[in-house]
């Protein structure tokens, strides 16, 4: 796992089996949403992710510092509300749709007080790829849907803030383990109150492990061992293919049909991601989303 050099992949491939991990992952969760609920699928796919990744970091807890623990603590707290509002949008919209409108979260933190004409290109590359998917008429979208997608982009833009400044201060496997442990503070009162978890079977309790080491364990191994020798630029414009990656996994595994104007809202706000990326000085990695 971490840091192990057995495991070692090339760069590009690294963060590629990455991203298909991730819709893999995001597959899985969407066909235990039925029996557990959103609220409950994501209390099982983080409380596992943080067991596991404990288990193989094993971080110094009684070591930290109050500062370490002031970054950590609200770190986790994000990347659990990021994952409990986007569980809620894949339950009521395609999984493409979703993965697009929160990649708007950190496309809107790259571009965030630019005065730059080329940067204002990406701003409407990105609102006419939001504009083709908003319901403007009756089009069987659901409008509390595209909201929580959009609430876990705005997460996912306060995730990579703060974890810039976590990896200020304890190296990044320690952090995402400690982080993950808190991530499951904002969403396991809502699995409980759901009575999702009450339901968990030896076989769901399989399917959960694997929606764990797919959607969590693998993609944060994968990324930061990409990270170590891929520059942070090609990094991120290789992580703005996820919503296409979501949107052919949305319709492979789980039969889900984009019209030919959503799959042109998601290449907008993939051009948007990659070209901003390219243009913005100090491009930060949009690393673990969904």
């Amino acid at each position: 796992m971490f840091g192990s050099s057995r495991f070692t992949l090339p760069a590009v491939p690294a963060v590629l089996l990455s991203i298909v991990s991730v819709q893999g992952g995001a597959a899985i969760a969407k066909g235990l949403f039925p029996v557990l609920g959103a609220a409950g699928t994501a209390s099982v796919r983080i409380g596992l992710s943080a067991l596991v990744l404990l288990a193989v970091v094993r971080p110094r807890l009684g070591l930290l510092r109050a500062a370490q623990w002031r970054a950590v603590v609200p770190y986790g707290l994000a990347l659990g509300a990021m994952n409990f509002l986007f569980y809620g949008a894949l339950a009521r919209i395609p999984l493409g749709l979703a993965v697009t409108l929160e990649f708007v979260g950190p496309l809107g933190l790259a571009l965030a007080g630019s005065r730059r004409w080329v940067d204002g290109v990406w701003v409407v590359l990105a609102a006419a790829g939001i504009a083709l998917i908003a319901p403007w008429r009756s089009t069987g979208v659901d409008v509390l849907g595209l909201g929580l997608a959009l609430a876990a982009g705005a997460c996912w833009a306060v995730y990579i803030v703060l974890g810039r400044r976590t990896a200020a201060l304890l190296p990044g496997a320690p952090a995402v383990a400690v982080g993950m442990l808190f991530a499951a503070l904002p969403v396991l009162p809502f699995g409980v109150a759901g009575g999702g978890l009450l339901a968990l079977t030896p076989h769901l309790l399989l399917l959960g492990a694997g929606l764990a080491v797919f959607s969590s364990v693998l993609p944060f191994t994968l990324e930061m061992q990409a990270l170590r020798t891929l520059p942070t630029r090609t990094f991120s414009i290789l992580m703005s293919l996820e919503p296409v990656a979501a949107a052919v996994s949305g319709w492979l595994l789980l039969g889900e049909r984009l019209t030919p104007g959503q799959w042109l809202a998601v290449l907008f706000i993939v051009v948007a991601s990659a070209g901003a990326t390219l243009t913005t000085p100090a491009a930060a990695p949009a690393v673990g989303g969904e």
